[in-house]
């Protein structure tokens, strides 16, 4: 799976120089269209002047002209405007004040320095919202939010690419925004020093001669090399003993999130695809339990009544911007393997043409990926980048699979288990025990394969995750999974298959009874094994403990904890 599918470069000063681009550059350009890549121009320069001056715009997929105002087509020579044309009056007041030469553009507005600030002068006069960008000498006049990272942006929206998977080159101010909207930023040799600071490469060679450096690099190893420098774009797990800040790179790692039910690992998982979207990854999550129903700004495929369309899911994927929620709830689990091969399958063919999804989120992974399956067969030796497996048991997957994971986050109260099975499972040594163990919610993390492990509490995310909450607070849970009010002898069989039902019956039934299984801790015992709700396993842990407390008093007390947690019905 390659990083950078799109290559994005400015004209003027980059891969221009005097308005000429050298014939060694043009061909460093054709390389990239024919490695499969996209090249996007994005310049100041009027559309028409462009035209005449460079007559290979059919090299590039795309071109943002006039700083983000249009976007061509070279390919059907269509153009599209992304603003409004310049406001009546704007070009008049300028020359009033002395300004001259002037440019027209189709939205832009340009002229020289020094007459800046005649130019805004003209601005505030005519009450506009338009603001001035400079490209070294020169001084643009643009519609409000429109630059040359909203106009990068367009090109990749019809172009279906995320600018995460985009190299951007350029040298001058008005490059800024297009830098920093690009995961990867490249100044070139000539570039202005303040465009050299923020960038996180600058060429040795100026112009054409750097972006041929650039080329190179993309084209033999995806710039690799440069990932160690790319942590402003690095997610934050957690912080760890010393209050030190943890961080996980968006890019070239897989992590398995395991330990028993209960323990945190779904608000960790949740967490962490919550932070990858607010950063613009996309992520696609296999929910085979219909756990991330209400995952805020995901689209969510399939119910307990619908299994999901796979042409849907890619549907959906197809909008760089969009992350999915893939519910299995509605498929028999008899077809869960050969569906999840199939999305596995398409799902590589999308990341080789896209990148995307970034994540690729399998929750019950051990399910999913189990030990007897061929990672070959399912597709999965291209696309080893970017999973977030979820599971209980590290060592009931396969081990291909295992073998690629180079994060592993132990949660619970006995992370050295985990850990060990893992490291069994891998044939590979366990890591040394950190200085801290974790409590609920709390992790061992451990980056491979090498590295001590060490303690972290995540960041928790913004709507706390609560497995199964619909299902089990109204749903049918199944038999096996029930709570059963049998009483002190045994002469009850009273099921309750949801909370409702438990709250329900635990009212009526006498207070012997009652108080039997609050003594025996078949309600905590039922809490944390089968609603797997470790807080509420442990608020009736502390009612259950406390002396005195009668039968109306301990069941009022639960039935307030429970329709605390999951809004019951009166």
């Amino acid at each position: 799976m390659l990083r950078y599918l799109a290559l994005a470069v400015d004209f003027d000063g980059t891969i221009a120089r005097d308005g000429v681009v050298e014939a060694s550059t043009i061909e460093a350009l054709a390389r990239v269209r024919q490695h499969g890549r996209r090249l996007i121009l994005v310049t100041g320069r009027q559309l028409d002047d462009l035209i005449s001056s460079f007559p290979r715009l059919d090299l590039f997929d795309r071109v943002v002209a006039e700083d983000g105002g249009v976007l061509y087509r070279p390919a059907t020579r269509e153009e599209r405007l992304l603003a409004e044309p310049p406001p009546d009056g704007l070009v008049a007041a300028m020359r009033a004040r002395g300004v001259e030469p002037i440019s027209v553009g189709r939205v832009i507005v340009a002229t020289w320095r020094p007459h800046e600030a005649a130019t805004l002068a003209a601005i505030q006069e005519l009450g506009l919202e338009h603001h001035i960008v400079f490209n070294k000498g020169a001084v643009m006049v643009l519609p409000p939010s429109i630059n040359k990272a909203t106009g990068l942006a367009a090109a990749l929206a019809e172009l279906e690419l995320s600018p995460h998977n985009v190299v951007a080159v350029g040298d001058a101010e008005n490059d800024h925004a297009m830098l920093q909207l690009a995961e990867c930023a490249v100044a070139v040799g000539n570039a202005l020093p303040i465009v050299k600071a923020h960038a996180d490469l600058v060429t040795i060679g100026d112009h054409g001669t750097g972006v041929r450096e650039v080329i190179d690099q993309l084209l033999t190893e995806d710039l690799a090399a440069l990932a160690p420098r790319l942590q402003r774009h690095e997610v934050l797990v957690g912080r760890g003993e010393a209050g030190e800040i943890v961080t996980l790179p968006p890019f070239g790692v897989n992590v398995l999130v395991a330990g028993p039910s209960g323990c945190g690992k779904s608000t960790l998982a949740t967490g962490l695809l919550e932070r990858f979207a607010d950063r613009g990854y996309q992520f696609c999550l296999v929910d085979p339990e219909g756990d991330y129903e209400d995952f805020a700004g995901a689209i969510v495929v399939g119910d307990n009544q619908r299994p999901p369309p796979a042409a849907e899911v890619l549907q959906i994927l197809g909008h760089p911007s969009q992350s999915v929620v893939i519910n299995l709830l509605g498929l028999p689990n008899a077809d869960r393997p050969a569906y999840f091969a199939r999305l596995l399958k398409a799902l590589q063919e999308l990341r080789t043409r896209t990148g995307r999804p970034h994540w690729i989120a399998v929750d019950e992974a051990h399910y999913q990926l189990p030990v007897e399956w061929n990672a070959d067969a399912l597709g999965l030796s291209g696309m080893m980048h970017g999973l977030l497996l979820v599971t209980v048991h590290p060592n009931h997957l396969a081990p291909a699979v295992l073998q690629q994971v180079n994060v592993v986050v132990a949660v619970g109260d006995e992370p050295e288990q985990t850990l060990a099975a893992f490291a069994a499972a891998v044939g590979a040594p366990a890591p040394a025990a950190p200085s801290l163990w974790p409590g609920w919610g709390e992790a061992v993390v451990w980056r491979r394969p090498a590295g001590s492990a060490f303690w972290v509490r995540p960041v928790l995310p913004r709507a706390a995750h609560r497995r199964h909450q619909r299902k089990y607070a109204r749903g049918e849970i199944g038999p096996w999974q029930s709570f059963y009010f049998r009483g002190p002898e045994g002469k009850l069989n009273l099921r309750a298959q949801n909370l409702a039902l438990f709250v329900q019956i635990g009212a009526g039934v006498d207070d012997e009874t009652w108080l039997f299984h609050l003594k025996e801790g078949d309600y905590t015992r039922w809490f944390r094994q089968v609603i797997k709700d470790e807080s509420l396993t442990h608020e009736t842990e502390q009612i259950a403990a406390r002396p005195g407390l009668s039968a109306a008093e301990s069941r009022a007390l639960i039935q307030a904890a429970i329709e605390r947690r999951y809004t019951l019905p009166a």
